[in-house]
């Protein structure tokens, strides 16, 4: 994993900075009204701009290509963003980053150790196409390595990720996801190397395949499903009988 300048120094690595949107840089339609908090954060060379809304993300800058990327693509219809305005707040960002890891004293970050979870997207069918979603919760400072192993070999294919999304508590959550087809036969691994860990963790998935029935199990049910069906067989035939039994003596009629 690449150590960032500050935390190569060991001094404070993130400045986390909420505003309000709907500045100049941002265009939407009337009815959308007020966006909630821009969440813009920046540690070390790089940094990220992510805008947020609900909980929620709705788009960030990449700042290799310099451009605005939109969690779902229908959503750059009801409006736009200039990405240079993230790209220039990032900027700030690592200015004053520099300022803060002197006034610190270079002061180290407390690095905390992140939460694992892998589960799959939908109910596991062998042979059908699904998804596993690894979610690293607990995420302080903000410099992750995620990866998939399937079997012990290095996965690249169909993954994506998900940018580091804020949390009240400010740490961060995210999210990698990895595109498969399930078979009996592979297991998969999600890794993740952070600085809270003292070594990388493997947290493995595997689908749950029921255990085929040894023969004398199936031999006991077999025989249980015999006997029950017997005994149906049985109490049918007594209640008919009593069914077709003659009714009991007339009832003595008295003279006309």
């Amino acid at each position: 994993m690449a150590l960032n300048r500050a935390l190569i120094w060991g001094a404070l690595a993130l400045i986390t900075v909420l505003s309000r949107c709907g500045g100049e840089d941002i265009v939407a339609a009337d009815h959308v009204g007020n966006f909630g908090p821009c969440f813009s954060q920046s540690y070390g060379s790089s940094g990220q701009y992510t805008f947020e809304f609900d909980g929620e993300e709705i788009f960030y800058v990449d700042q290799n290509k310099r451009e605005t990327v939109w969690r779902l693509p229908g959503l750059s219809e009801f409006g736009g963003f200039d990405p240079q305005g993230g790209l220039r707040n990032i900027a700030t960002m690592n200015h004053n980053l520099d300022i803060m890891i002197k006034h610190s004293n270079y002061t180290a970050a407390i690095n905390e150790v992140p939460e694992v979870t892998v589960f799959p997207k939908s109910p596991v069918e062998l042979g059908q196409p699904n998804t596993l979603i690894c979610a690293v919760d607990n995420i302080f400072p903000p410099v992750i390595n995620i990866s998939w192993l399937s079997n012990g070999h290095s996965v690249t294919q169909g993954v994506s990720e998900t940018s580091f999304l804020s949390k009240s508590d400010d740490s961060f959550l995210k999210i990698s996801y990895l595109t498969f087809l399930p078979s009996a036969d592979d297991v998969y691994d999600c890794k993740v190397e952070h600085w809270g860990l003292d070594q990388p963790l493997l947290k493995h998935w595997e689908p749950e395949i029921p255990a085929p029935m040894s023969e004398l199990t199936e031999t006991v049910v077999c025989a249980l499903g015999l006997a029950v069906g017997l005994v149906g067989i049985v109490t049918g035939t007594v209640f008919i009988i009593q069914g077709l039994r003659p009714a009991g003596a007339s009832r003595h009629q008295g003279p006309l």
